[in-house]
């Protein structure tokens, strides 16, 4: 995707097939705020849409779209990826024995972190899934019991991108609840800075420092 306006495209593309806006906000590699603005937007005629966008996006939500489809298309690129992310985790533990991959984009890279650290493999599906409006607290997430179980276990967590860290601190109290430990986490990007969640370290491969117009007229780091 090159713009804005392919990002409203695929929003409403998402939804007229279904999905949440919690996971069209997954698929997007969004917030959810952003997701919700961009199916609005793609509810409202084309040329609705191109006025209100237009190159700068005008008046839209402040986050990052990350597009790492490049990687997720090949399995090669994939598990090159994965040796990274485990890379970094070896750092906080030689231990763990479980990897908690989170659905949907997480898992994958889990599974390819999970191989090179010759350990078992469990996934965790966000609350956000289930989101549409409204208090997201009111829901739930789960643990897939197709995969490994946490019980007893110490975990490290994987995902492609964090924006606020909710999502990763919703897994890490998903992970202490079921009785397993949470030992640090690793994403392929980091929108906001976090370094640690709830006191679990999470590393990053990269960072997107936003420079530009706080929209008071000054130059500042946005989110």
């Amino acid at each position: 995707m090159k713009n804005v306006d392919d990002l409203i495209d695929s929003a409403g593309d998402l939804a007229a097939r279904g999905l949440s806006r919690g996971e069209i906000a997954d698929e997007l590699n969004v917030s959810r705020e952003t997701a919700s603005w961009l199916v609005e937007r793609a509810g409202r005629s084309t040329g609705a849409a191109e006025t209100e966008t237009g190159s700068a996006a005008t008046g839209g939500p402040q986050d990052v779209h990350v597009d790492w489809s490049a990687i997720g298309e090949a399995g090669a690129r994939l598990s090159a990826v994965g040796a990274a992310l485990a890379d970094l985790l070896r750092e906080h533990s030689h231990d763990v024995d479980l990897v908690i991959g989170v659905e949907k984009a997480g898992v994958p890279l889990a599974t390819a972190v999970a191989r090179e650290l010759e350990t078992d493999l469990g996934t965790y599906t966000p609350r956000k899934h289930q989101w549409e409006e409204g208090d997201i607290e009111d829901l739930g997430g789960s643990f897939s019991r197709n995969f490994a179980q946490v019980e007893g276990r110490d975990c490290f967590i994987v995902d492609d991108t964090i924006t606020s860290g909710t999502t990763i601190n919703e897994t890490i109290e998903a992970i202490e609840e079921s009785g397993g430990h949470a030992i640090a986490a690793s994403v392929l990007v980091d929108k906001q800075g976090v370094g640690d969640v709830d006191g679990v370290p999470v590393d990053a491969l990269m960072q997107v420092i936003r420079v530009g117009n706080d929209g008071d007229g000054d130059v500042g780091a946005d989110e």
